[in-house]
């Protein structure tokens, strides 16, 4: 997924940085002042009046402190209010978005419109090519019917002076399992059901109207207001999402505060090895194929999108759960925090009772810039636990599937396709797959095309991200299944 700089997630990452500023001075006794700061009344406004930008700023910044909008109701409480309630809660906020009514635009339906660059052609391509014949030709040009046209795109695709447009409502269009809809009034609404926690449509709304509830503020009290050890693991997609090395990150965010840093890569290390074993296991006992991914959104679009492909997911746990796991058997009293690319780990970590909380890869970077620690700045220091070139790879296309390939050898054959990126179109291609088969037996899923280092939490550029990840993982020793992982 492609998230292009914008001012709506500029927006969000100097809402998160004035939000940890404001907890680190004065425990959010000035919160109140950050709407007003993001928005002075000399500036032009983005919407109808600066009034209106600085309330749905408020909106933004509640989610930032863990609250949802659409459950609040009481315009009158502060945010330093708000600030004060995420100090005393002790259980992560659940993991949501949702949708800021004033924010939201009220898009268009989504349809084609052909342009002024029609030119009216002797071939009438598109006439004749819509299904609906609801394109006619008019003055010289062509027009579309709007009563009998059915979005099919064929128009779209033959003109040949590419004259007709898509208008797509982008949330609507970037979900990839229909979650979000319009009501009544053209405001788009989140299903919970049949959300998969992608974070799709909230990198897509050019209006900033889509918000989750961020645990930065929780897990920042626990690293500043309680005794406990907090231990900070970081997933393999950390590699150039920050200035300096990634042991310079280490030292970084002990210097924050962080007890430990632990590299998730050493839990996909043992992913590796669990998942090489399951897949010749299955491919003994006859299966057609497997499918591998890391990705809770894949596992929840299984789920309750695809469930004809349950039987070919793979069981092997994720890469932070096996990361967690060692962390906790060697401190079970400690604070596990996931910091990694992706929202849909949230709601993976309701159900490990070894992740406490989990940030983005955006919301740590707000942390440090709110204390002025400087990445590049700080000395390199070694994690205390070594990752293995497989688990390295992890976060790019392709690289899960490397990885158990590289373990399976010439055990069983292996023919492995990347599923990159879940749209609409490979959800399609997996039903077929689980209908009728697959000439590969290895199928790797990502949600996100390019695969984790282009998560909605990440701050760098997916193509910078991915050429880190392959520089760090070619300086990993190779891993085998008799390696012992978790012993320093």
């Amino acid at each position: 997924m492609l998230i292009p700089k914008n001012n709506a997630n500029l927006m969000r990452t100097k809402i998160l940085i004035k939000l940890a500023e404001s907890y680190l001075t004065d425990k959010f006794a000035d919160a109140d002042r950050i709407p007003l700061e993001l928005r002075p009344k000399e500036t032009q406004p983005s919407r109808c009046c600066v009034y209106k930008d600085r309330a749905v700023l408020k909106y933004r910044c509640m989610a930032g402190l863990g609250h949802c909008p659409e459950e609040e109701t009481d315009e009158l409480k502060t945010l330093r209010e708000y600030g004060n309630e995420a100090l005393d809660r002790r259980q992560a906020p659940k993991n949501k978005l949702s949708v800021i009514d004033i924010a939201c635009s009220a898009c268009i339906k989504s349809q084609y419109v052909i342009t002024d660059v029609c030119r009216g052609c002797f071939a009438q391509p598109c006439r004749l090519n819509c299904p609906k014949e609801a394109i006619s030709i008019v003055n010289g040009r062509a027009r579309i019917d709007p009563d009998k046209c059915v979005n099919c795109g064929k128009c779209f695709e033959v003109c040949p002076y590419h004259s007709v447009v898509k208008i797509p409502v982008p949330c609507e269009e970037a979900c990839p399992v229909g979650a979000i809809t319009k009501d009544e009034f053209g405001k788009e609404h989140i299903d919970t059901e049949k959300c998969i926690s992608c974070g799709k449509c909230l990198a897509s709304c050019p209006f900033g109207a889509i918000v989750e509830r961020s645990q930065m503020i929780d897990v920042m009290r626990e690293i500043k207001e309680t005794d406990k050890k907090v231990v900070a693991m970081l997933a393999p997609a950390v590699l150039g999402q920050f200035p300096g090395s990634v042991n310079s990150l280490v030292c970084a965010l002990k210097k924050f505060g962080f007890s430990d840093v632990m590299e998730v890569a050493v839990g996909a290390d043992i992913t590796t090895q669990k998942e090489a074993a399951e897949f010749i296991e299955r491919m003994e006992e006859g299966a057609k194929f497997m499918t591998t991914s890391c990705c809770p959104a894949y596992y929840r679009a299984a789920q309750v999108h695809i469930p004809e492909i349950k039987p070919y997911v793979s069981d092997t746990k994720t890469p932070m759960y096996y990361t967690a796991e060692l962390v906790k058997k060697s401190d079970p009293a400690c604070i596990a925090v996931f910091v990694g690319p992706c929202l849909a780990k949230r709601a993976e970590a309701e159900y490990d009772p070894n992740v406490d909380y989990v940030l983005t890869f955006e919301e740590l970077g707000a942390m440090l810039v709110a204390s002025g620690i400087n990445v590049d700045e700080c000395a390199e220091e070694p994690f205390g636990l070594v990752s293995h070139k497989e688990g390295r790879q992890f976060p790019v296309t392709g690289g899960v599937a490397g990885a158990v390939a590289s373990l399976v050898g010439d055990k069983v054959e292996i023919r492995p396709e990347k599923i990159d990126g879940l749209t609409k179109e490979n959800i399609k291609l997996l039903k077929r797959y689980a209908a009728k088969g697959s000439e590969n037996n290895m199928l790797e899923v990502m949600c996100c095309e390019g695969g984790c280092v282009s998560g909605p939490g990440c701050i760098a550029l997916s193509k910078k991200a991915a050429r880190a990840v392959d520089s760090y993982a070619a300086t990993g020793e190779p891993l085998t299944f008799e390696t012992k992982i978790g012993e320093k």
